[in-house]
């Protein structure tokens, strides 16, 4: 008796140092909606009851009238044996391991068919509601596009370590992490990326001094920025062992569905990873979406868990774009239940095929097309959503897809052969334009285009965004798509220039960009000159009290005037 409790003793506690080999490893979430979890019990139950069977002792009946000769067994056969009533059979049989073995798994299957869309194709279109809004009322108009991301993932890594490169000291020991985030940043769209260990043994020589800093990239001049932080981060994916991102998480919130995960940094430049915790919107298995969110510091390893109604309003990306359309998909194709998905598709529609980033205040949006699932040659519309809230806009502007829009930009400047970016929707003076980058075979930005969604054959480019955005202005001026507003009778032009004194000085955040506005005295009245400062940054250095010589224009609004030039 003792040498089988002995025996068992050791199995057992092999077992379970194999199992917690495996839990480390692994990191599956403890959580009945996920399928690793049932996994893992499956895993469990093998470990279990493996040995009881394959070592059950043999049982020998004789006549009866006879006493019954029985080996001694370990309290674990012993129980195993009572709990079965196997008191007949000389061996238990190792199939019926596989029936308790296979209840996880069975759990799955079941789990998965029930959470499909063939039974709950309802469920999965409203998972979330979509307002309908008004394109050239709701969309700020884009004077400019300097609070536009135009620069993909792929160009902002070419950037990125280009810049990483010059730096000799970290280059040698650190790469960057090939996922940048979008970001919204002192009210101006940026892309960051952390470093990362470049290897096993490059982590064992450096984890005591840790990941020393990341690159922001600047999506709208095609510049980037190493950031040195103050504090090292610890943290991070390619770390190992105790330093690895995902295993710091996982023993800190064991139960969590973790979904993709961001770097981002606030407004002071401390890093954080944006979690997000998923859960079933249907049944066991279906339809995940973000429950909470935890915001980890990979310096500290401090975390804090939200709500995500209760998300601050600094960071920018809880839900990631891939789930962002996936969810209006499910909406698009499953309002008329399933079977209408397969056969009638009526009224079915998709997102196109890839999505951009617009910033409207402080919030980043993302922005695709939507199609009927009957033609893929023009869009009925566009949606975007909040990156953070995950609030869903539609407009409906019947136009060409980004695609066509793409290949109509290519087409201007074919014998460069030049490649489009994903294009971004903007509003130019009421009309719906898409706007993109034009690269050369090396990913570098050569050309900005635009092209007007409802007539894609007019394409206007440049070699930076406002020489585009002119030319484009000029475009449909020429085409009669937008007109100026009449000068009134004897006035020759609606352009003037005068000598003014600064009364009055502000600045505010108008749709991401930095407004100056001058108070002045006109024909005895005072009256507001408007200015962008990223269109002349010397609006900057004017002071109260100065005199400047002004071109203006004037607004739709009454007492703003639009300076087209200035000088101190």
């Amino acid at each position: 008796m003792k040498k089988k409790v002995i025996k068992y003793s050791i199995i057992y506690i092999l077992e379970l140092i194999l199992l917690c080999l495996i839990y480390y490893f692994v990191l599956p979430p403890l959580h009945p909606q996920a399928p690793e979890f049932w996994m893992l019990c499956a895993f469990v139950l093998l470990l279990i009851l493996l040995p009881l069977g394959i070592h059950s002792d043999e049982v020998e009946i004789v006549d009866k009238g006879e006493k019954k000769k029985k080996a001694q067994s370990s309290l674990l056969s012993m129980l195993f044996d009572k709990l079965i009533d196997n008191r007949e059979k000389k061996n238990f049989k190792p199939k019926k391991i596989l029936l308790f073995a296979l209840i996880p798994i069975a759990v799955i299957l079941v789990g998965q068919i029930i959470s499909s869309t063939f039974f709950n194709a309802t469920k999965y279109a409203s998972v979330i509601e979509v307002k309908e809004a008004n394109f050239s009322e709701d969309m700020p108009e884009s004077d400019t596009v300097t609070n536009i991301a135009l620069m993909d993932s792929e160009t902002a890594a070419i950037v990125g370590n280009r810049t990483l490169g010059s730096l000799s000291h970290v280059v040698s020991q650190y790469e960057i992490s090939g996922s940048y985030t979008q970001i919204n940043y002192h009210y101006t769209p940026k892309k960051v990326s952390n470093l990362e260990y470049a290897g096993f043994f490059k982590w064992l020589g450096n984890r005591d001094a840790g990941i020393p800093g990341y690159v922001m990239v600047d999506p709208v001049d095609n510049t980037a920025v190493y950031k040195e932080l103050s504090e090292p981060m610890r943290f991070v994916d390619s770390g190992y062992f105790g330093d690895d991102l995902m295993r710091k998480l996982r023993f800190s919130y064991p139960t969590k569905i973790f979904g993709t995960i961001r770097y981002e940094v606030d407004d002071n430049g401390t890093p954080v990873y944006i979690v997000p915790c998923m859960g079933a919107r249907v049944g066991l298995f279906g339809a995940y979406d973000v429950k909470e969110v935890i915001l980890f510091n990979p310096c500290t390893g401090e975390s804090e868990l939200y709500q995500v109604s209760e998300t601050p309003s600094w960071i920018d990306t809880v839900y990631d774009g891939d789930l962002a359309t996936q969810k209006y998909n499910w909406k698009g194709m499953y309002a008329g239940g399933f079977w209408n998905s397969i056969i009638g598709n009526r009224d079915c529609k998709i997102t196109t095929d890839d999505y951009g980033y617009i910033v409207i205040g402080d919030d980043v949006w993302y922005f695709t097309g939507v199609t009927s699932v009957n033609s893929d040659q023009s869009n009925i519309g566009f949606i975007i959503s909040n990156a953070r809230t995950g609030e869903y806009k539609f407009y409906p502007v019947i136009g060409a897809e980004e695609h066509s829009a793409m290949s109509a930009a290519e087409g201007e400047v074919q014998e460069k052969e030049y490649v489009a970016s994903f294009p971004v929707l903007i509003n130019v003076e009421g009309k719906a334009t898409y706007i993109m980058v034009l690269k050369d075979a090396g990913g570098l930005v050569k050309l900005y285009a635009l092209v007007n969604v409802e007539t894609y054959s007019l394409v206007a480019t440049g070699t930076n965004q406002a020489e585009a955005m002119a030319a484009y202005k000029k475009l449909l001026r020429e085409e009669g798509i937008i007109t100026d507003p009449a000068p009134d009778e004897g006035e020759e032009s609606l352009e003037k220039t005068a000598d003014f004194e600064v009364l009055d000085k502000d600045v505010y955040t108008v749709g991401g960009e930095s407004v100056f506005y001058l108070t002045v005295m006109l024909d005895g009245k005072e009256v507001l000159l408007e200015q962008v400062f990223s269109d002349n940054k010397a609006v900057h250095f004017v002071e109260i009290g100065d005199r400047i010589t002004v071109t203006y224009l004037p607004t739709k609004t009454a007492g703003i005037y639009k300076i087209i030039s200035l000088i101190p």
